[in-house]
């Protein structure tokens, strides 16, 4: 069984506090990686990441020291700093590493030691991999029961509330807009045509950055849409240019609860004001109590709405959990928002 990242974060740290090693199952470019530092930032630990597809025996196990009869291996410095502080051992990459490699692990996962050398009592292991159920789709060594065996192994499909949560902080408006109206683009999850680009989690973050950078992110351009399909394949390119060109009509959450663009608000489509809520709640605004003004311009919007767009509109105001919110709104203006909820239920 899949589960998403929400999930994962509130699971995975019982498993580590019990000192036993997390593997991570997944697609390309959904972020295994970016919840391993997250989860060590919760830990107060720093992250020692080695990629195992790069590695050779001696990489993993050490160089062999010899002192007269005896001989010993010195381990790396990676894994000597593991074993004298706590911190979060990150192994990524190992279906693509060599048999050797693989071997070598074994006894990490097992005994929290290499060659003798122990890993610090704190110190937890994490790994992630392409394998699993869409091993098929990439070039990965299958990983047999008894690897399997030695770890906790979660496979993960996030879903695009992960993301637009995540992106709120990490994203431009224009791209997390964009995703949040057009989620079949946020990524590709059916069958991969060899050569052919696709949209990902990570492409869409490295493509954010490129055009911030670059100061393409205000208005469509050629340049934008050459960009953008060099990250994320050419459908999602077109979608996003085009979003882009039509972008200055988007309302941000604030101009709503500002009582601005008020005309730009009654020119939008089901699909957009179903996309304006949906922003409302990934903001989270409801779980805080709204001042007068901003009830009221809600309200003053919530009776424009089609009656889907407004019920989902309620949905998010009577389910964030501030009671005052829901109280001055049903009774708002008059009582405008009652009157327009009893004229939807009984239609």
């Amino acid at each position: 069984m899949s589960v998403d990242f929400k999930t994962f974060v509130s699971l995975a740290p019982a498993v580590s506090a019990a000192k036993l090693p997390v593997l991570l199952r997944g697609r390309h470019g959904i972020g295994k990686s970016q919840v391993v530092y997250q989860l060590a930032a919760q830990l107060g630990l720093p992250v020692i990441e080695r990629r195992a597809s790069q590695m050779t025996e001696g990489d993993l196990v050490g160089l062999p020291s010899i002192d007269g009869n005896r001989t010993s291996f010195n381990p790396p410095d990676w894994f000597k700093e593991a074993c004298e502080e706590p911190s979060v051992l990150f192994l990524d990459e190992v279906d693509r590493a060599t048999l050797e490699v693989r071997q070598g692990i074994f006894e990490l996962t097992d005994s929290r030691k290499l060659n003798g050398h122990h890993l610090h009592e704190d110190t937890v292991v994490f790994a992630a991999i392409n394998g699993g159920e869409h091993g098929e789709q990439y070039q990965v060594n299958e990983m047999d029961p008894a690897e399997l065996d030695r770890w906790s192994v979660w496979d993960i499909d996030p879903t695009v509330e992960d993301w637009l949560s995540w992106g709120k902080e990490n994203v431009d408006a224009l791209i997390w807009d964009f995703i949040n109206q057009n989620r079949s683009h946020l990524e590709h999850k059916g069958d991969i045509e060899p050569n052919k680009r696709y949209p990902s989690r990570r492409s869409w973050k490295r493509l954010n950055d490129v055009l911030d950078g670059a100061g393409l992110l205000k208005e469509a351009s050629p340049a934008m849409f050459t960009l953008a399909q060099s990250f994320v394949g050419f459908e999602a390119a077109v979608s996003l240019n085009d979003f882009a060109q039509n972008y200055e009509r988007i309302v941000t959450v604030e101009q709503l609860l500002a009582g601005e663009r008020v005309d730009a608000l009654a020119a939008m489509s089901l699909n957009e004001h179903c996309a304006m809520v949906e922003k409302l709640e990934a903001e989270e605004i409801c779980k805080e109590e709204m001042d007068v003004d901003q009830i009221s311009n809600l309200a003053n919007y919530f009776i424009t709405l089609p009656s889907e767009a407004a019920m989902k509109l309620w949905t998010v105001i009577s389910t964030a959990g501030v009671q005052d919110n829901v109280i001055k709104f049903h009774s708002a203006n008059d009582g405008i928002v009652g009157g327009h909820l009893s004229k939807i239920l009984g239609a």
